[in-house]
């Protein structure tokens, strides 16, 4: 059940950090919300092990926007179309 709650967050997660770093991306509404469901993954699963925070909790919530902003930002750079070389 814990990790239906990791999927269902990362969804806002997902919104949330597509908010916080605004513009237009080489994703859709799907890509930035995958990217929110993995961040949130990759949060969980670091930040539990290393014991930054609890399995729940408004620290893991800010680390799983963390999570998917970084991903949101290598996706960003990695698959932009509009760059000069």
């Amino acid at each position: 059940m814990h990790w239906l709650w990791v999927i269902i967050v990362g969804l806002v997660v997902g919104l949330l950090a597509k908010a916080i770093m605004p513009g237009k991306d080489p994703g859709g509404f799907i890509i930035t919300a995958l990217l929110g469901i993995a961040g949130s993954f990759i949060s969980t699963y670091v930040g539990e092990q290393l014991g930054w925070w609890p399995a729940t909790g408004f620290m893991h919530f800010l680390g799983s926007i963390l999570g998917a902003v970084v991903l949101l930002l290598i996706y960003h750079f990695a698959f932009n179309r509009n760059r000069t070389a």
